[in-house]
């Protein structure tokens, strides 16, 4: 191994022991508070942290394997499970982050009726749409063999072998990466923009009160 797989590899086992440290503890929190339990946002972080969880123990050990060995680890079985693995729960955690933004938005600019657009019925039906669509490209791509073990990626993944599906494979890559991760990140901007512009609002009135309080003081006791 060369000086920058070394490294990589370490990276990789130091990532690796955080994430399943951050995601353990967050999923102990969720077990032993029931105020946590209660709250909405808890179905959307127990998703996320078992989705988290479940690639750490997945697919970064054989990432870290092909790293160190520099071939495929396991028979092609495993390969593809693990393939499927990752792209299911790469696309449900991004999809599971928009969720969770799109609840805050609703919490913060619409406070008072964030109950009534937010419950426990609503949360299960956008959880159960990120299922559904993280699910169906994996779906589509083992059913087309475009899963398999990428060397430049080290690991198991979205991975087209045969050249005469190049076009098909490129257009269902840009479907993909189009509906899961642009369209989070879409979400994610949107809706903490939207955020941010009600903090700023709320700190521009919370000035305003200051400096009228600090105006009528001075009026009431002048030097």
């Amino acid at each position: 191994m060369s000086i920058w797989e070394v490294i990589l590899a370490f990276v990789v086992v130091v990532l690796m022991l955080v994430a399943l440290l951050a995601n353990v503890l967050v999923l102990m929190c969720f077990l032993y508070s029931a105020d946590i339990r209660k709250q909405v946002p808890g179905l959307f972080i127990l998703n996320l942290t078992f989705c988290n969880l479940l690639m750490t123990v997945s697919s970064m050990p054989l990432t870290l394997a092909g790293i160190i060995y520099k071939r495929q680890p396991g028979g092609d079985q495993i390969c593809h499970v693990v393939g499927f693995l990752e792209t299911f729960l790469t696309t449900n955690s991004m999809l599971s982050m928009a969720a969770l933004s799109i609840d805050r938005w609703i919490a913060v600019v619409f406070p008072l009726s964030y109950h009534s657009k937010m419950r426990y019925r609503d949360a299960a039906l956008i959880l159960s749409y990120t299922w559904l669509h993280s699910v169906s490209f994996p779906i589509v791509a083992a059913s087309l063999s475009w899963v398999g073990f990428h060397h430049l990626y080290a690991s198991c993944t979205l991975y087209n072998k045969r050249p005469e599906d190049r076009t098909q494979f490129v257009i269902f890559t840009g479907v993909f990466h189009t509906l899961s991760f642009l369209l989070s990140l879409v979400v994610l901007c949107f809706t903490y923009l939207k955020v941010l512009k009600v903090a700023r609002f709320h700190c521009k009135r919370i000035d305003v009160i200051t400096m009228q309080t600090l105006v009528l003081l001075v009026d009431i006791h002048p030097r």
